[in-house]
């Protein structure tokens, strides 16, 4: 089949109007939000509903041409984009694109479930969620663009983890198309099913690449009642450490966000938002966000933290505080956090790591890392956010955009830096990838940091289901 041929086809199975390939049209397509990765497509593909993915990727099966799923495109490995796919894999691939299926196909306030379509924005979801008096658990700075689909296909974990868990705790099923275009109906809403193998898991985390996730069903939970916010400052991460330790022990599963931050990241986002004020010492070497809450109308949360506070402040643990006395002052702790991102991209080339580690060992981790990385390459500056709850750290060297101009020559320079800090969180038992996947950025490190074994099964697995390697060609394996 040619090319035309295939082009012919598709818009049999979508319409004239979803099928793009004018150079303008794509663009937004071909390129990750940060500009750092693209590739070349032969057009952009956007079904309405399952039955038209699974006319596209048939047709594309039909004509030997590989699948790139897409869906917020959101992400910082590559893992939507469609880098080198020429080069790499062969015929440059088709993008299918998920953003017209939007459909919130049923809620259930009894079971607490939602049943959506994949392209959903996640924050309409939360709204949805929140007009019924429910919660999804699962919320980042990305939430208003990323798509649940490709949340499920990243296994996304967020600000929330601590309390509700990542996207795979939140899935109860999942309708998938798979690469020969048969559609897996696996959208059921229990919580106990062991007939056999999950096969939901099998898609969640695997980055699109056995098939693409186009129907999800989740779990939902009761709405808080009430919630209190607190902007901490530390002298040190240990410090930050116990005082997640004593509040686990008196507030338990009320803790929804414990979200640690240092003051060059702060100094950061401070010089990037002219409105911005740190609300406690701004010199203060760590910050953390802490955010408590309860389904419980009459939990007094705020006075729970000034107990938990003053002990800290006694043992000479807690360098300053700030509770947020009102849900304005709440909404500008959070934007302080959720405007990371956007102000890291202005102030240099960060290398982002997405790091996990056992939770004891974090004080270790961000020490030895910053050792390591600054021992090699003194000029860099150390950004970090951690979502502290649960052991992801996103250590971020920094060069300047001067630096980066008179070195980015050298080699797989980004990819030596990284390797540098994913050497320190494995030694300590941790992970090179806690919640952005692996993608085309990481592959290498995949095959360098996971066992054998591991990785032979992995690629049994995408043998058997996609044995053409037609899904997102280019990444993960």
């Amino acid at each position: 089949m040619s090319t035309e041929q295939l082009l012919a086809s598709l818009r049999q199975c979508v319409g004239q109007a979803h099928v793009m390939t004018a150079a303008a049209d794509i663009e937004p397509y071909v390129q990750d939000w940060r500009g750092r990765y693209r590739g070349e497509v032969l057009a952009v593909v956007s079904p309405a509903s399952t039955q038209e993915v699974s006319a596209v990727v048939r047709a594309c099966a039909a004509a030997g041409v590989k699948v790139l799923p897409q869906g917020g495109h959101t992400g910082l490995v590559g893992g939507a984009t469609p880098v080198n796919a020429q080069r790499a894999e062969g015929s440059a691939p088709v993008i299918v694109s998920l953003r017209r299926m939007n459909r919130v196909r049923e809620i259930d306030t009894v079971g607490n479930t939602l049943i959506a379509d994949a392209g959903c924005i996640l924050e309409n979801l939360q709204q949805v969620a929140a007009d019924h008096g429910r919660l999804y658990g699962v919320t980042f700075g990305a939430q208003g663009s990323c798509q649940i689909g490709g949340n499920v296909s990243t296994n996304a974990g967020g600000t929330g983890v601590l309390k509700y868990g990542n996207t795979r705790e939140q899935v109860l099923g999942l309708e998938v198309v798979l690469p020969d275009g048969r559609i897996w109906e696996g959208l059921r809403t229990l919580r106990k099913d062991n007939a056999g193998y999950a096969l939901k898991h099998l898609f969640i985390g695997a980055e699109g690449t056995l098939g693409i996730v186009t129907g999800v069903a989740l779990r939902l939970h009761p709405r808080p009642a009430v919630s209190a916010a607190a902007w901490l400052s530390f002298d040190s991460v240990e410090d930050a450490l116990a005082a997640l330790v004593a509040l686990q022990g008196q507030a338990g599963e009320r803790i929804t966000a414990y979200e640690l931050l240092n003051r060059a990241q702060l100094q950061t986002v401070v010089a990037h938002y002219d409105d911005v004020r740190i609300p406690t010492d701004p010199d203060a070497p760590y910050a953390v966000l802490l955010e408590l809450s309860d389904t419980y109308a009459r939990a007094d949360l705020n006075g729970l933290l000034e107990d938990v506070l003053s002990g800290l402040a006694e043992a000479g643990r807690l360098r300053d505080a700030a509770i947020a006395a009102n849900e304005a002052q709440r909404a500008a702790f959070w934007f302080i956090r959720h405007g990371i991102s956007e102000a890291n991209r202005a102030a240099g080339m960060g290398l982002s790591t997405d790091v996990a580690v056992p939770i004891k060992v974090l004080p270790a981790f961000i020490d030895k890392a910053t050792r390591a990385v600054l021992a090699r390459w003194p000029e860099l500056s150390i950004i970090l956010v951690a979502h502290m709850g649960d052991g992801n750290v996103h250590f971020i060297p920094r060069f300047s955009f001067e630096d980066w101009a008179r070195i980015r020559h050298l080699p797989d320079i980004a990819d030596t830096v990284r390797a540098v800090v994913h050497d320190e969180a494995v030694a300590l038992g941790g992970t090179f990838s806690a919640e952005h996947g692996v993608g085309y950025v990481l592959k290498g490190e995949l095959e360098r940091l996971r066992p054998p074994l591991e990785l032979e099964l992995m690629r049994r697995l995408r043998q058997a289901i996609d044995p053409a390697a037609s899904m997102n060609p280019g990444k993960l394996l």
